[in-house]
C-alpha cells in the first residue's frame, strides 16, 4: 500500500476511493512507523479527510502506551481490538472507576469489542501491543476530546507512572 503521510503518526492509504484494504504488512508497517515517533504510536485513517461524517482507523498502541482518561464531547466510539490486550476502564466525573473490563483478540475468548456512549471517560491500559479498528463520528475537532483535569498530562512522565500505578493497584483490589 502507498501511504500518504499527514504528520508523524497518522497516516492515509493513497488508494482508490472506492476500496481501501489493511493487510498483515500493512500493520506491521504501523508498527514500524510508531518506533519512528515521540509516542510511540500511529494510524492509518480509512476515511478521506477530518470533514467525513464517518471517521474509521486502524491504530497501533505499543505495550504501556498511556492513554490519558478522556471522553468525546457528543459522539459515541466503538473499538475493536484485532490483537494484543487491553483493560478498557470507565470513570465517573470524579475520576473513580466506575467499571473495568479486560480485553483481548477474538481468539482470547475475552470481549474483543466496545462502544461506549458520548461524554463518558474512558481509557485503556495497553497490556500487550495491541492493533484496533476504532470508529467515531466526524468532523474531527480536538474540543470534542476532554481530558480528564483528575489525570495527567502526557507530557509528565513520573505523574504518569504514579497515576498508572495507583489505577492498576485500584483494578487489582476490585
Amino acid at each position: 500500500m502507498k501511504w500518504i503521510k499527514e504528520s508523524e503518526e497518522v497516516f492515509y492509504p493513497k488508494q482508490s476511493r472506492n476500496l481501501v484494504t489493511l493487510s498483515k504488512q500493512d500493520t506491521e508497517y504501523l508498527q514500524t512507523a510508531a518506533q519512528a515517533n515521540v509516542r510511540n504510536r500511529s494510524r492509518v485513517c480509512t476515511h478521506l479527510t477530518i470533514e467525513e461524517d464517518i471517521h474509521e482507523m486502524v491504530i497501533y498502541h505499543p505495550k504501556g502506551t498511556y492513554v490519558r482518561p478522556h471522553k468525546h464531547r457528543g459522539k459515541d466510539e466503538s473499538f475493536h481490538l484485532i490483537s494484543g490486550e487491553i483493560d478498557l476502564v470507565i470513570f465517573d466525573e470524579g475520576g473513580n472507576v466506575v467499571e473495568s473490563l479486560p480485553m483481548g483478540d477474538y481468539s482470547s475468548g475475552k470481549i474483543f469489542y466496545y462502544r461506549i456512549s458520548a461524554n463518558t471517560f474512558h481509557t485503556q491500559i495497553v497490556r500487550k501491543d495491541t492493533i484496533f479498528h476504532e470508529v467515531t463520528k466526524g468532523p474531527f475537532d480536538k474540543r470534542d476530546n476532554v481530558a480528564a483535569d483528575w489525570s495527567p498530562d502526557e507530557r509528565n512522565t513520573l505523574a504518569i507512572q504514579k497515576y498508572s500505578e495507583c489505577l492498576k493497584k485500584r483494578l487489582s483490589n476490585s
